[in-house]
C-alpha cells in the first residue's frame, strides 16, 4: 500500500503547487493593470525595471518544478506588451525577442540547467546532489565514453508527473547541452551560452 500511496501524494502536492501558480498569475495580472495606469509617465527602461522586479521574479520563482509545462506564458505576453507599449494586434513573439526574454518552457529549462550545474560542480544542496546519478557512477557504464562527458542518468518513469521530477527533468535538460558547455565550471560563464542556445533551439 505504501508504494501506491506515494504517487497519489506526489500528484496531490503537484496539483496544489500548480493551483498556487494560477493564483500567482491572477496577482501578476493585477500588478500589470495597475502599472498600465501610469505607463504614460514611464519610459521603456523604467517599465522594464518595474516588470523585472514585480513580474519576472515571481515567474521564475521555483519554476523548475514546472518542467514539461508552460504556465504563466500569458503573463509574459502581457508584460512584454506593457514594456514595449504594444497594441493587441502586435506580434508578441517579436516583442519577447526584442526584450531578450525566454519563453516560459525555455525559462524552466534554463533554471534546470543552472541547478544541474550546481550539482555537477558540487555546490548544490545535499537534497539535489542525492536526487541525480552521474553516468560515471553507474555499474557497467563507468568506462563508457559518456561517463567522461559529465552526463547524468535519466530514470525511466511511467507517468507525466514523474517526468517533471528534478531527478528526470534535470538530467534531461543537462544532457542536451554541448559537452563544452557542460565543462564550464564558472556559473557566470555557463549561463550565457545556455541562454543563447535556448533562444536558437526551438523549445
Amino acid at each position: 500500500m505504501r508504494m501506491r500511496s506515494r504517487p497519489r501524494r506526489s500528484t496531490r502536492q503537484f496539483t496544489e503547487y500548480a493551483s498556487a501558480h494560477r493564483r500567482s498569475d491572477i496577482n501578476m495580472f493585477f500588478h500589470l493593470r495597475r502599472l498600465r495606469k501610469i505607463s504614460s509617465l514611464l519610459d521603456i527602461d523604467a517599465r522594464k525595471r518595474l516588470v523585472c522586479t514585480l513580474i519576472l521574479t515571481r515567474v521564475d520563482y521555483c519554476n523548475s518544478a514546472l518542467a514539461g509545462l508552460a504556465p504563466m506564458q500569458l503573463v509574459l505576453h502581457a508584460a512584454a506588451r506593457f514594456v514595449l507599449d504594444l497594441q493587441p494586434q502586435d506580434h508578441v513573439t517579436v516583442a519577447l525577442q526584442t526584450l531578450h526574454w525566454l519563453l516560459m518552457r525555455q525559462r524552466v529549462t534554463y533554471k534546470l540547467c543552472k541547478l544541474m550545474h550546481s550539482v555537477a560542480f558540487g555546490y548544490a544542496p545535499t537534497y539535489l546532489l542525492d536526487a541525480v546519478v552521474p553516468v560515471s557512477m553507474l555499474p557497467g557504464r563507468m568506462h563508457l565514453r559518456s561517463a567522461y562527458k559529465r552526463l547524468y542518468d535519466v530514470p525511466r518513469v511511467s507517468s507525466s508527473v514523474g517526468s517533471r521530477a528534478f531527478s528526470v527533468a534535470g538530467p534531461q535538460a543537462w544532457n542536451q547541452l554541448p559537452t563544452l558547455v557542460r565543462q564550464m565550471d564558472s556559473i557566470a560563464t555557463f549561463k550565457r551560452p545556455v541562454k543563447t542556445r535556448l533562444f536558437c533551439v526551438p523549445n
